[in-house]
């Protein structure tokens, strides 16, 4: 990596911690928690067509939801592999 990715990388990681510290991102976070439990449920699911596109939804709320983990582990691996 040269001198310029690593100043983008940095500066993407300092953006990112400060987003997840901010009230919208934890009011967001929390609404999205709340509610999985609701788009999760196969009960309300009405067809096949329906039970791909909650399993498409909760595929994205997981990578949100781990959205915080996943930017911390990479910004630890990037400074192990200085």
């Amino acid at each position: 990596m040269n001198q310029q990715d690593d100043i983008e990388l940095e500066v993407y990681f300092r953006d990112m911690n400060a987003l997840f510290k901010t009230k919208g991102w934890i009011t967001f976070v929390t609404d999205l928690r709340e509610n999985v439990s609701n788009i999760n449920s196969v009960e309300n699911t009405k067809d096949v067509a329906d039970l791909h596109f909650r399993k498409g939804q909760l595929n994205i709320i997981g990578a949100i939801l781990n959205l915080e983990d996943t930017t911390i582990r990479g910004q630890e691996e990037s400074q192990y592999n200085v």
